[in-house]
């Protein structure tokens, strides 16, 4: 089956193969939040992005093969319920962004910074740090280098908009800066994106929207 996306709470991973990587996607409830399982290919080394719920459909998911990192997109709760669950089960490290790590009940191995390099195996990830939905906020970019970027944004951006801002416009107006500049100018149309809510999209599919998205100020 061709890699869509879609997945529901208590249903099947949605898996997408690359070359190097393989990424698994499942929901959890209460709050239909997206976990991404990365794992790669040459070396079996896996790493988890957002232990939001579930925490036995998480440590289901990564199975016998162990779990090296969690990374924590931002602090807000729904992303982190199953995280001292999943690290107490695994062992793995923790990361997420410097300015949300105090806001994460469970500490924080690795503080993030834009620009950071995550390893998973043979494979990189890079961080950009976006601030609007909350201050610490992280994307995690796998620029795959037998095809195009992969870019896990958290609640930062979604099909049709960025994240929730509270009705702050000054927030509003960092966040989109820095999805503007930091994703859409750094990546092409072809990056696949995967949120922390609901479906995929691609950057090429939202970049035509970003002017409306300027003006009606959400």
């Amino acid at each position: 089956m061709p890699y869509t996306g879609h997945v529901t709470v208590g249903g099947p991973a949605a898996v997408h193969e690359l070359t190097k990587l393989i990424i698994s996607k499942v929901a959890v409830g209460p709050t239909d939040n997206n976990a991404y399982l990365l794992r790669c290919r040459d070396t079996g080394v896996q790493l988890l992005i957002d232990a939001a719920a579930d925490p036995a459909t998480l440590t289901g998911l990564v199975g016998d093969a162990g779990l090296a990192t969690v990374v924590t997109t931002h602090r807000h709760a729904d992303h982190w319920r199953a995280l001292a669950d999943v690290v107490r089960v695994t062992g793995a490290r923790t990361c997420a962004g410097r300015l949300d790590a105090e806001g994460i009940p469970v500490p924080t191995d690795v503080p993030l910074d834009d620009g950071d390099e995550i390893h998973v195996g043979a494979c990189r990830l890079t961080v950009r740090h976006l601030t609007g939905h909350t201050p610490g906020s992280v994307a995690l970019v796998y620029d795959d280098p037998e095809g195009h970027p992969h870019l896990f944004t958290g609640d930062s951006l979604f099909p049709g908009g960025v994240g929730n801002t509270h009705g702050d416009p000054a927030a509003f107006a960092q966040l989109l800066h820095d999805v503007g500049t930091k994703l859409f100018d750094a990546l092409p149309d072809e990056t696949w994106v995967y949120p922390g809510h609901g479906a995929d999209t691609t950057l090429g599919t939202e970049r035509p929207h970003l002017t409306e998205w300027r003006e009606r100020g959400w």
